[in-house]
């Protein structure tokens, strides 16, 4: 059996009281060939990851499933050590149980620890005049999700899925629907990094007993031209430097290990996992004090890198509008 690493990560509690990894592996940049994924899979996994981040619309599930069978067949880890999860596309909330039922089936599995509706925002198809499809977003309405959500939870009690979650949702459309919700969501994945804090959103999390998985928790994004925010800025912050410095780590590790002892899940790619491990082992290990904390909360941009622009609506200003900017719901 392999070496095991990364056992200095800590676990989250969910709603039901069971315990969970406190680091997440991303399968959305797995490298450019098959074998390039299935590898950073393979080594990840066998270097200490256990909570295993997937989606269709990766388009790579059946990389992944081959990588985790492999490992699981060599012996090497069980099923029930990983925690594995998958998301729902915006586009099929019409039909959920054959959407988890496919990704079931790519990563070769009975079940899913986790599926999450990855944005809240259904995305539908019309036929033109002349025949011709056409795909259309239609704005958040707290009754078409809460819809979607009654599907997710019959797949928790058809034993397809232990957990359900919550993506790229606002105060405003959590408050429109978790008091309607038969099971809660367990976590919510959110973009966090320490320029983007969402304090806000992140307590309203915490205080439901929703444990917040952040995504670009280094402040970058592969498509970050779409950002107003430099790629790198996080990292580049003095602030983070200065931490980095004192604890000759790379400024990357400092915002990994503000997201863990802040609370939150970092979602790390698995491309970036395999090349950080030894550092993220060892950096693990080391605690950023209280002063150090308090720093990097003053360091808070309010500029988002994930602003979702793809999924606006016909009439809508622009991408504001998917944050619900006012407090309300827009519409």
């Amino acid at each position: 059996m392999s070496e095991r690493r990364l056992q200095s990560v800590p676990y989250r509690i969910l709603y039901s009281g069971m315990m969970i990894p406190g680091m997440s592996l991303g399968t959305y940049d797995l490298g450019d060939t098959k074998e390039q994924q299935a590898k950073a899979v393979y080594e990840a996994v066998n270097r200490g990851f256990r909570m295993i981040d997937c989606a269709e619309i990766y388009g790579n599930e059946t990389i992944v499933g081959g990588a985790l069978q492999r490992i699981i067949q060599e012996g090497r880890i069980t099923r029930d050590e990983l925690f594995i999860s998958s998301k729902l596309r915006s586009d099929q909330h019409g039909d959920v149980f054959s959407a988890c039922k496919e990704s079931l089936k790519r990563l070769q599995l009975d079940y899913l620890d986790l599926y999450i509706i990855q944005w809240p925002f259904r995305v539908v198809t019309d036929n033109t005049q002349n025949g011709e499809p056409e795909r259309r977003t239609e704005p958040f309405s707290p009754v078409e999700f809460l819809s979607t959500w009654k599907k997710c939870e019959r797949l928790v009690e058809s034993g397809l899925v232990r957990y359900i979650g919550m993506s790229n949702m606002t105060i405003a459309k959590l408050e429109s629907v978790l008091q309607f919700c038969k099971i809660p969501p367990a976590v919510l994945e959110m973009e966090l990094h320490p320029c983007f804090q969402q304090q806000e959103l992140y307590t309203y999390a915490t205080d439901h007993h929703i444990v917040p998985i952040g995504l670009c928790p280094i402040g970058t994004v592969l498509w970050s031209d779409k950002t107003d925010i430099k790629p790198g800025s996080d990292m580049e912050h003095p602030i983070i430097q200065k931490i980095a410095d004192a604890h000759n780590v790379a400024p990357s590790i400092v915002c990994i290990k503000w997201a863990i002892q802040r609370g939150q899940i970092p979602l790390i790619s698995a491309g970036k996992a395999i090349q950080w491990i030894n550092s993220i082992e060892e950096s693990l290990q080391l605690s950023l004090s209280n002063e150090e904390m308090e720093s990097i909360k003053t360091i808070e941009q309010s500029v988002r890198l994930i602003k979702g622009d793809k999924f606006l609506w016909s009439g809508a200003k622009d991408w504001t509008v998917l944050w619900d900017m006012e407090g309300v719901i827009s519409r």
